[in-house]
């Protein structure tokens, strides 16, 4: 024993006297305190703390619908796992960033891999992937926990851009497209000009709109307009709108945003940019935005409020016009596409466990007739008024269901058991036809029909198409058959009037109908909806009047609301006196242009076997699980 080779301590039984062996015992451990102690005031990186620290304490915990501890808890995420400007591997080495596409129209999407197989930018960027499936595997490798970008290009099937940039063979339909094109550049150009980094151009008075529905962010038309100039092959515009995103998108904000626009505008902007360029620049920014909207969800439902602060205070409202403080159908039931992919991109699965929670809610409580009520109490969860209406307040919340589901590689069965018994409660209920035999949705406030259908529910034509394939084998031809007289019905809107533009709202009563028999519902702020529509119908049915109809909405664009620097809305469609509302959406960028040109395209470009588009027209793969798992098996075969 080492007592008896310490000096003057006799070896007999009881060698130490009480007191001497309390002060030994107290000096000892008072030593060993010292030497443990001091080892959580060394750096991170050392490895001897490692050893002590439970490895559990990095990994992501169960987080609870309205815990705003656990939802923090949740964004801390370790620290090799952080890229505030690049990212670094676990190595510690910071990965090759794959390079601006420098493109040109007539150059095809081939020509562009060949290109950058020779240089770095073609080296695999590792990203981080979503967590969801490791929850259910404990067996899983490295590979497994990252998203890999050189991955996902090898599971779509198509390659993004077409073999021709979707160049039409025919000669009048490529005019056609590129007059489109010359449109997006001339409004490109004076918001470039008058309205720099502001969040809309106002074209009348050439200068900047900012509002107050982004919480303090700027530049909603860049980040609006990011794909569609890269698919439209307008590069220099492109590389000017990215390296504004690189030096000015300041996200620290501290001003009152819509939790929806936000989301729809600035995170599927950006998700879809990085999707189809790589950039991992707009991977970082659209990560950094999305921890930014998670207090949002900080409800006892976990059903999220409107309005959130997105600065250091993360704190969020009702809005001060919804009825009891309710929630609003079409807000909270349009993040599901854009949450997934943050899970995806990220190594945090909060993201997708935050826009399940809406679903089980909404699986649970009872639906009147089978229908979604537009207002929700985020605090008790349920229904504040039995108002529906498949256009503004609840329309995105159908169109993101049947979306889910394709987006999933049509695995998510929740969603299409949703979507599909939502359209049977809705034609039961809601679809009317006039006495002219026209097709329309009206709404419906607790029983009681109102034979109105808006401009935003015109979206329903394509969302009843994109669906019809997937439906009942015996209701298939019915759901298309259904697509089209509703895109009917919304072209009928258009013809009727004197420019041939829609109105916000029409009617199908006192003998009107298809028409704005209200001088409020009468304006058109250049809206996508019907254009949407065609586009989807044309690449369904590939019948030329869906391309004549579009075309007559490209020249009713350019005749009444092209003005001298810029588009703008107009405020009575009724009349040939043309007032303008002076202001250039920045959703005429990102989605009325865009279809149009889609329309006028060849299917593969943006082909939809391999892509859907969020509610503001930006484009999301479709996540094939199956296909990555398959790919990262292979690399790992090949590493051993």
């Amino acid at each position: 024993m080492v007592f008896r080779k310490l000096p003057g301590v006799s070896a007999s039984g009881m060698g130490l006297r009480l007191s001497q062996k309390f002060v030994f015992l107290l000096f000892l451990s008072g030593l060993v305190t010292l030497c443990f102690g001091a080892l959580f005031f060394l750096p991170d990186s050392v490895r001897l703390k490692r050893i002590f620290l439970s490895k559990t304490e990095t990994q992501p915990v169960t987080v609870g619908s309205g815990s705003e501890n656990d939802a923090r808890e949740h964004l801390k995420r370790p620290k090799d796992q952080e890229h505030p400007r690049g990212m670094t591997s676990a190595k510690g080495e910071t990965s090759t960033k794959l390079k601006s596409l420098s493109r040109k129209p007539s150059v095809s999407h081939e020509a562009t891999e060949e290109r950058l197989a020779g240089g770095k930018a073609q080296e695999d960027m590792t990203l981080p992937k979503s967590k969801t499936e490791s929850a259910t595997s404990s067996d899983h490798d490295a590979n497994s926990d990252t998203f890999s970008f050189k991955k996902f290009k090898g599971c779509l099937l198509k390659p993004p851009l077409g073999r021709d940039s979707g160049n039409p063979s025919d000669p009048k339909t490529n005019e056609r497209r590129e007059k489109v094109k010359e449109m997006m550049k001339f409004a490109w150009d004076n918001y470039k000009r008058y309205a720099w980094g502001k969040n809309e151009l106002r074209p009348l008075t050439r200068n900047g709109h900012i509002g107050n529905m982004f919480g303090g962010l700027r530049g909603a038309s860049i980040i609006d307009s990011l794909d569609t100039l890269y698919i439209m092959g307008l590069m220099d515009e492109y590389s000017e709108a990215k390296e504004w995103v690189q030096t000015s998108l300041d996200l620290n904000s501290n001003g009152e945003a819509s939790l929806f626009e936000v989301n729809i505008r600035y995170v599927g902007g950006l998700l879809s940019a990085y999707y189809l360029t790589g950039e991992e620049l707009f991977k970082n920014k659209v990560l950094e935005l999305g921890e930014k909207l998670l207090p949002a969800f900080n409800t006892p439902t976990g059903i999220p409020r409107g309005v959130i602060n997105l600065g250091s205070s993360g704190t969020s409202w009702s809005w001060g016009w919804a009825s009891a403080g309710s929630s609003i159908l079409a807000e909270f039931g349009t993040l599901h596409l854009e949450f997934v992919h943050l899970t995806e991109l990220s190594t945090n699965p909060i993201y997708t466990e935050k826009v399940m929670n809406i679903r089980k809610l909404l699986n649970k409580i009872e639906k009147p007739h089978g229908l979604y009520p537009n207002f929700l109490s985020p605090v008790s969860g349920n229904w504040v008024q039995h108002h529906v209406s498949i256009g503004g307040l609840g329309d995105s919340f159908y169109e993101y269901l049947i979306k889910s589901y394709l987006m999933s590689d049509k695995t998510d069965d929740d969603a299409k058991m949703m979507y599909y018994s939502a359209l049977e409660a809705i034609e039961a209920n809601l679809v009317q036809k006039s006495p002219g035999g026209l097709t329309y949705m009206a709404e419906w406030r607790g029983g009681i029909l109102d034979h109105k259908m808006g401009h935003l529910a015109c979206f329903s034509g394509g969302m009843i198409g994109i669906g019809a394939d997937d439906g009942a084998p015996e209701k298939r031809q019915h759901y298309l058959d259904l697509a089209a007289e509703i895109t009917h019905t919304c072209h009928e809107s258009y013809t009727r009037s004197a420019t041939k533009l829609g109105p916000e709202a029409f009617r199908f009563d006192g003998g009107a109908e298809a028409t704005a028999t209200r001088l409020s519902d009468r304006y058109y702020i250049l809206r996508p909806e019907v254009i949407e529509s065609y586009m989807y119908m044309w690449r369904l049915t590939h019948d030329p009047k869906y391309r004549e109809w579009g075309w007559e909405a490209v020249e009713a664009l350019e005749e009444h609301c092209r003005v001298e620097s810029g588009f703008s809305g107009i405020r009575d469609v009724y009349t040939m006196t043309v007032s303008h509302d002076n202001m250039q959406q920045s959703f005429f960028l990102s989605e009325t242009l865009k279809y149009l040109y889609l329309l006028f395209s060849d299917d593969d470009l943006l082909p939809l076997e391999d892509w859907v588009f969020n509610t503001e027209a930006h484009p999301l793969p479709i996540i094939r699980k199956s296909c990555l798992q398959d790919e990262a098996t292979q690399d790992k075969t090949v590493s051993e």
